[in-house]
């Protein structure tokens, strides 16, 4: 049951936050969208310049710490968690991430050049800008200790960077293993919105704090082991359009762009003109030996990278909450 319960902490990605005001989603039914009012408008531009205004000198360790959940007044993580279901803002007054605190952003952009079912930014043509935080849970960042890898992407539907947005960015959320591995790199490594679970020396060691955790997340939302892909399958829908979405997608770095650093956030680094390709694929049904039907449908292609303060305190990622209601439609 422990074990159980301690699913809830890896996969929130950079999801607790403080210092920030509620906004009230709005429920959506038959399948159709329904519109989320919006606590700010901001451009491409305006985001990715927060991200960038205070780059790191130097590479922090943040560690994860039991007194951050609480106060004796407060229980500040069952406040922070149910905020982040409800907050649609990009960037936050400065808070601590919980679980992911050591992270590299990113941007680039999202391609999906393969026909397939699904609506929104999923559908084939799609193309919008994006801005990614590669993240490692708890405190281990380097190469040789046990690292559980996150990928959140944060879509703006357009190409232009600095028009406003409209609607909601869309948010996804993927983890390569909740338990963590010894993968020696990031790019080694596969990310999931239904990631498996090892076992390790880290998850049993975090116990204690991932349960507190836990608690806090299981009154909040609904099914922490997967997280939900229709923010990308409503972007650029109008009101009432049917949605059908993917209920799996997974993305992993195109072969042979491995860098040997030891830190993740300096295997991600984008230097000299280079680029991070990872390859998107989808899935909605599994064969009768449980294996995911996966269907390749695009890329990412990242171009800059940061370490900064904003980064790690001040970008922020929505995390959509559990429906049940959802088209997942046939491939």
């Amino acid at each position: 049951m422990k074990l159980l319960l301690l699913l809830f902490i890896v996969f929130h990605i950079s999801a607790c936050t403080t210092e920030v005001k509620s906004n009230q989603t709005s429920l959506i039914k038959n399948h159709t969208r329904t519109p989320i009012k919006k606590s700010t408008q901001n451009s491409f531009y305006d985001v990715w310049h927060q991200i960038t205004s205070d780059p790191y000198t130097t590479l922090p360790q943040h560690t994860v710490a039991y007194g951050k959940l609480f106060t004796w007044k407060r229980n500040i993580i069952l406040e922070d968690s149910k905020r982040t279901l409800e907050e649609h803002s990009d960037i936050l007054a400065p808070f601590d991430k919980l679980a992911h605190p050591n992270g590299i952003c990113l941007k680039g952009f999202w391609n999906i050049h393969t026909e397939n079912p699904y609506s929104g930014y999923f559908k084939q043509g799609s193309k919008a800008l994006i801005i990614v935080r590669a993240s490692s849970a708890m405190s281990n960042t380097h190469r040789g200790e046990i690292r559980s890898f996150g990928f959140a992407g944060k879509l703006f539907p357009s190409l232009n960077p600095k028009k406003i947005n409209k609607e909601n960015t869309a948010n996804f959320f993927l983890i390569d293993d909740l338990g963590g591995t010894d993968a020696p790199h990031y790019t080694d490594v596969t990310l999931t919105n239904e990631p498996s679970t090892t076992i390790t020396s880290t998850l049993l060691k975090n116990s204690l704090y991932g349960l507190k955790i836990a608690s806090a997340f299981s009154e909040s939302d609904k099914h922490p082991g997967i997280r939900q892909l229709y923010e990308i399958s409503e972007l650029g829908e109008k009101k009432g359009a049917h949605i059908i979405t993917a209920k799996w997608m997974k993305v992993e770095a195109k072969e042979g762009q491995t860098v040997d650093a030891s830190d993740f956030r300096d295997e991600l680094e984008i230097k000299n003109n280079k680029k991070l390709v990872f390859i998107i694929s989808v899935a909605s049904k599994e064969d009768t030996q449980g294996i995911k039907e996966w269907q390749s449908i695009g890329t990412i292609t990242l171009d800059a990278s940061t370490v900064s303060t904003s980064c790690d305190h001040r970008l922020h990622f929505h995390h959509p909450k559990w429906r049940s209601d959802l088209d997942y439609g046939e491939l």
